[in-house]
């Protein structure tokens, strides 16, 4: 369970990102971490990860504070950049090298995973490619078995099979003691991992439900001319028509678009968020 209570955070002290932002992220699910370029989600998890430091407020792991830099804490978390820098050495020498920092680390896994990814393990990470670099420290992150493990804008740089693959790996290791947090602007790539839904904007937190909440609250439907009903919420052309985005009120909905439905939160959550109020 991550826990922030009134976090203000800036990288100047006239302008704040964050500012008396509270969210709970409970375990035992995958959240998606969403927002335009800019919102705050990279800074977000490196808060969380203890590389930066809040002006006022808490952040807490379970008991931990991330900022105090314990190793029981650096232990049992992971964050996986977005840029990735790794050594000119081969993959042997860099599990050897990082992999004591993390106990519960699965040499098993790790291979198991190098080999549904393609990659030869016994490679040398200076000499791949940037694609087979990511999907080398994506195995060794999974593999760290990591409470808590966060990952920015995981599938850029894979390609398609090798997206078909991390969500595959990854949907297997979800449990109800571990906590997953994947930031994207990729989101057709992961929405049907995705648990939670997190909508950052302008430094805030404009939603936050399941999956199941969506389901409950919002009703998706496809029509093939754009409609003017007073019940749709939002809509937008898509291939086939318009998706329209209306209050569930018991009728059956298309499985939830995720990428529709961030484009309709970023433009309307106010309306939005007044529909999970009822």
């Amino acid at each position: 369970m991550i826990r922030i209570s009134d976090l203000t955070f800036g990288y100047t002290p006239s302008r704040k990102l964050f500012h008396h932002l509270n969210i709970d992220i409970p375990s035992g699910q995958i959240h998606g971490l969403l927002g335009l370029n800019g919102a705050g989600k990279s800074s977000l998890l490196h808060l969380i990860q203890g590389l930066k430091y809040p002006h006022s407020g808490t952040i807490k792991v379970n008991e931990f504070t991330p900022s105090q830099r314990r190793v029981s804490f650096l232990q049992d978390a992971y964050l996986l950049p977005e840029e990735i820098y790794t050594p000119a050495i081969r993959i042997p020498q860099f599990v050897k090298m990082y992999s004591s920092f993390y106990p519960h680390f699965s040499l098993e896994a790790f291979l198991k995973f190098l080999n549904e990814f393609e990659i030869d393990r016994a490679s040398n990470l200076g000499q791949m490619s940037m694609g087979q670099k990511k999907k080398a420290i994506i195995a060794f992150a999974l593999a760290t078995n990591t409470q808590l493990l966060m990952m920015d804008e995981p599938t850029n740089g894979l390609d398609i099979p090798s997206k078909k693959q991390f969500r595959k790996i990854l949907s297997y290791l979800v449990t109800e003691n571990r906590l997953f947090i994947v930031s994207t602007h990729q989101i057709r790539d992961l929405h049907s991992l995705i648990d939670n839904v997190i909508i950052i904007k302008e430094g805030r937190i404009v939603f936050n439900h399941t999956i199941v909440e969506i389901c409950d609250h919002l009703h998706f439907s496809l029509t093939p001319q754009e409609i003017d009903n007073k019940q749709v919420i939002y809509n937008e052309r898509v291939p086939g028509g318009y998706l329209n985005i209306s209050r569930a009120n018991g009728q059956p909905s298309f499985e939830p678009d995720i990428e529709v439905l961030f484009n309709a939160i970023i433009t309307e959550s106010k309306v939005i968020n007044e529909v999970f109020q009822n």
